[in-house]
């Protein structure tokens, strides 16, 4: 079978052949928002780039704020090769200078990650090595507390670890040029002074993101961005749900997770109906929290069957083989 439910470890090499010379950016790719978001450190304090008020209060009552900032940053619950192994072709990863942590880098979602930027780089690079016809897009942004010298040492890295596996950013990539060249990383750095000096590096990739907790206002927000037409190259389509405090108060006994699970049926069914391509209305990259939950990478790479100019015979079997078993996993969720 060219496409394997369940079993999306290489998803990629596993697509038709007239799709291999499609650009990445015409193919639908799962992501996943705040992807180091598991492994949030409930001793860290809260991030310098949130609010006074909630620094204010973390100082005030820290086994108070931090662990409800725990229940609702938490975006993730699956470590970075899982989610590689789910599907993920698209890695969040929001870089900060962890208080106290000298030189050494660590991410944030509203507070600090215990899993550094290095061992995470190094997870993702072994994981590539596993699965040589996987090209993963790493996204690199935020920076919260960053110098110029710690940009530096975190551009070296990057190279040095990836080195002839990175796509340059003046290349337009397929499957099969990344093949051809044995490349496998596409790095955006979200630091146009940063990345103008760096070829291996893309600038920040487009993030359609609603701000809002309500399923269907994301995807009213959505809809009315498609309606302007896509970006001509790689961008993002968030379906992640985002609360306010407000909300956190209203909710007491809720988390992200609750509100995103129950969500999935009507974020997935919006997936189900969308068309990867250039035509104003086509995705590219879709985002989503918890996406180790139901089937969320099946849903957006069954997308890429679309792509293909008459869905007749095998393909249609397995494409309607793909819609029935996201309709059950919604009645399960």
């Amino acid at each position: 079978m060219a496409y394997k439910l369940h079993g999306n470890r290489d998803w990629m090499s596993h697509l038709p052949d007239e799709l291999l010379d499609v650009s990445l950016w015409n193919l639908a790719i799962p992501g996943s928002h705040d992807s180091m978001s598991f492994c949030l450190d409930l001793s860290s304090p809260v991030v310098e780039s949130e609010s006074w008020f909630l620094k204010a209060m973390d100082r005030l009552a820290p086994s108070l704020i931090r662990p409800c900032v725990f229940r609702w940053a938490t975006t993730q619950q699956a470590v970075l090769s899982h989610q590689c192994d789910l599907g993920i072709r698209f890695l969040d990863l929001r870089i900060a200078r962890k208080p106290k942590e000298g030189s050494k880098l660590f991410f944030a979602h509203g507070i600090y990650t215990w899993i550094s930027v290095k061992e995470a780089l190094d997870e993702v690079a072994t994981w590539l090595d596993q699965h040589p016809k996987e090209v993963l897009i790493v996204c690199c942004s935020h920076f919260t507390g960053l110098t110029r010298s710690d940009h530096r040492q975190l551009v070296d890295d990057i190279i040095s670890r990836f080195g002839p596996k990175l796509c340059s950013a003046q290349d337009c990539p397929t499957l099969r040029s990344c093949w051809a060249k044995r490349q496998q990383v596409i790095v955006s750095y979200d630091d146009r002074e940063v990345s103008r000096h760096h070829p291996e590096l893309w600038t920040g990739i487009p993030y359609w993101y609603a701000d809002s907790p309500d399923p269907n206002k994301v995807l009213s927000y959505l809809e009315a961005q498609k309606k302007k037409g896509r970006p001509a190259a790689f961008y993002v389509s968030g379906l992640n749900l985002t609360e306010n405090v407000a909300f956190v108060l209203l909710h007491p006994f809720q988390n992200m997770r609750s509100i995103t699970t129950k969500a999935l049926a009507v974020l997935l069914g919006w997936v189900r109906e969308q068309r990867p391509g250039p035509q104003v209305a086509g995705v590219n990259i879709i985002c989503g929290d918890f996406v180790d939950v139901a089937h969320f990478c099946d849903c957006v790479i069954g997308l890429n069957y679309k792509a293909r100019a008459v869905p007749t015979g095998a393909t249609k079997r397995r494409a309607d083989n793909q819609h029935s078993t996201v309709e059950s996993e919604y009645a399960r969720v």
